[in-house]
């Protein structure tokens, strides 16, 4: 009797935890945006969502390598369209989520002006970016630098995150005196954190076009990509700077 209660036990306990915790891999640029929308999801549905943040190309390289995630939120479209032309993503579960902005910024107030007078100039020691070969981020910073002929010039003064997260850090820390970081690391409800910066005109780097795609599918994964596009996210998401037109066919499925 004492066997069949444990069992019993196990069934009823193990069965729905199982069921309803996701695990879900967000590229850097998106993850304090991700926290507040899996709480306000966690709350309504009564899922459990354990995330996993990191640059975008790496998040690539651990889901090729059989990492148990649910749901990949990348940084850009070509590492979901590979996960689904590979077989490994939900055949027609991939949709746009957000377009990034790139944004050059420093703590310091007054640093940094429309004419790009210490980029250009060179008065600074370290400009940080991200690595533009793991980092969508940080590839369109190079663009940026390439456009306006400084790529080659600047390399003796750049420092390379290993993505957009640790790319701000060095900058915060005044490590680094401005790098190019997403813009939704220093914008909030529609108003810039405290210092200066140069919001990138979006012809200098190609569209950061973020998509998601679904890996597990599941009950839980496919309510957290409804949530995901859902009015109230969507408004959220935009406070951050990110560009979410509502009517944008960017926003629908590709299948």
């Amino acid at each position: 009797m004492k066997k069949i209660f444990l069992l019993s036990c196990l069934l009823v306990f193990s069965v729905p935890l199982a069921a309803d915790e996701l695990r879900v891999a967000v590229a850097t640029n998106f993850i304090e945006v991700m926290k507040q929308l899996v709480k306000a999801f966690e709350q309504q549905s009564g899922h459990k969502v354990v995330l996993s943040s990191g640059a975008t190309g790496k998040l690539y390289a651990q889901i090729k390598n059989e990492a148990p995630f649910d749901l990949f939120f990348a940084a850009d479209e070509q590492r979901p369209l590979l996960l689904e032309q590979e077989g490994i993503a939900v055949p027609a579960s991939r949709f746009t989520y957000a377009l990034g902005k790139l944004v050059l910024w420093s703590p310091d107030a007054g640093y940094i002006d429309d004419n790009l007078t210490v980029l250009k100039g060179q008065r600074f020691r370290f400009l940080s970016i991200a690595n533009p070969a793991t980092a969508p981020y940080g590839r369109a910073a190079q663009e940026v630098l390439e456009k306006l002929g400084l790529w080659d010039e600047l390399q003796g003064r750049m420092v390379r995150g290993e993505n957009i997260g640790q790319a701000y850090q060095y900058v915060y820390s005044r490590n680094a005196q401005l790098g190019f970081v997403a813009k939704a690391q220093v914008f909030r409800g529609g108003e810039f954190d405290d210092g200066s910066y140069w919001q990138v005109p979006d012809d200098f780097y190609s569209p950061i076009i973020q998509q998601a795609v679904l890996l597990q599918d599941s009950a839980a994964a496919r309510a957290l990509i409804e949530y995901v596009r859902s009015p109230d996210a969507i408004a959220l998401i935009e406070s951050y700077g990110y560009d979410v037109a509502g009517d944008s066919p960017l926003l629908s499925r590709h299948e």
